[in-house]
């Protein structure tokens, strides 16, 4: 391993598996945290690298009148399009992995030993490729979807299509170097991860 890189863990898991939890916890162990939706959320704020693009493919029918984007119209426009889709992240995913790398080498000149990508489309992206290992969350669908009506306050047809929309489980626990299954009481599911990321933080002191 090159001085200060830091050993690259993936983390990612379908909608409602508890993704946000988990990377608060490991934060908590001593994990450097990057959160892809965060620097997607930074990027399309106003003055956000990524809204001249937008502008330009979707029109202003995606911007409020104040110039600032309009996540819910645009939402609109990209939900079930899928060409429309592909195009947004386009624009935005090799931004947000542009910044990732570059967070990832001020963590490793920071000190850290072990980085926690945290990325929802961690695979369909193609950003497990920047990773040593990759760990995914996952649930049964059906209680998956019902974590999603509560937390969204969706329909259970709403919540069916944001689930259907994303990676089926199968694939993704395949392609992941480790799942971890959320089905059980916080505190085992925490130790699950701790077990995981210590095991992680041994690697990055051997490699």
């Amino acid at each position: 391993m090159l001085a200060n890189k830091p050993y690259v863990v993936g983390l990612t898991g379908g909608i409602g598996c508890g993704k946000s939890e988990a990377a608060q916890y490991l934060k908590t162990l001593g994990a450097a945290h990057l959160d892809a939706d965060d620097i997607s959320r930074q990027l399309t704020q106003p003055g956000g690298e990524a809204l001249p693009e937008i502008r330009r493919v979707f029109g202003e029918a995606a911007f409020n009148e104040d110039g600032s984007l309009d996540r819910c119209s645009l939402g609109k426009l990209v939900f079930g399009n899928e060409p429309a889709r592909r195009a947004l992240e386009g624009i935005i995913h090799p931004l947000v992995q542009r910044e990732m790398l570059a967070r990832m080498d001020e963590a490793g000149e920071a000190g850290a030993s072990v980085v926690i990508l945290d990325v929802p489309l961690l695979f369909e992206t193609g950003m497990d490729a920047l990773c040593d290992e990759t760990w995914a969350l996952y649930l049964d669908r059906d209680k998956q979807i019902d974590r999603v009506v509560v937390r969204d306050g969706l329909s259970r047809e709403q919540a069916e299509a944001r689930v259907d929309s994303q990676m089926p489980t199968e694939q993704r626990n395949a392609r992941a170097t480790h799942t971890v299954n959320t089905d059980q009481p916080i505190e085992k599911t925490r130790a699950v991860l701790e077990g995981l990321y210590r095991a992680a933080v041994k690697r990055a002191e051997q490699t």
